[in-house]
């Protein structure tokens, strides 16, 4: 027998202007932006020509390769599971959440893709939410 569950989750296109640490203060994704000529007005120009995409598990989204997905189960354990309590914080609220009311309407990860490569841009935890529930979470995949 298979047991299924009825949790599920909306994604929804995605607040850039949420996202906007993520451009200018992440560490990590700096090195990305340089090595793709990628400037916070280049993201705003393209981002509402974004689409949701499925993402199953893996560190491509189809034929795209992501950086800093952290995809893999261990990945999980290094940057969330295993994360300072601040960081946890948020991804225990959405899991009890999404546990509580059964769904959850959740802004997409982005994940920006420009010269057959991507990056992660934003949303880590959403993304594991939806993985680690058994589900394909959509992103918003945007081409620069």
């Amino acid at each position: 027998m298979i047991s299924s569950s009825t949790l599920a989750i909306s994604w929804q296109k995605p607040d850039i202007e949420e996202e906007r640490w993520e451009f200018f203060s992440h560490p990590a994704k700096k090195e990305w932006y340089g090595n793709h000529d990628v400037t916070w007005d280049r993201i705003i120009g393209s981002f509402d020509e974004g689409t949701l995409v499925p993402y199953p598990r893996a560190p491509l989204l189809g034929d795209l390769p992501v950086a800093l997905s952290y995809s893999s189960y261990e990945e999980y354990q290094t940057y969330l599971a295993k994360a300072k309590r601040g960081y946890r914080k948020n991804y225990s609220r959405m899991e009890d959440a999404l546990q509580e009311a059964g769904k959850l309407a959740l802004p997409a990860p982005i994940v920006l893709s420009c010269g057959g490569e991507g990056v992660l841009f934003s949303g880590y935890r959403r993304l594991c939410l939806g993985w680690n529930y058994g589900m394909v979470p959509y992103v918003w995949l945007v081409t620069l």
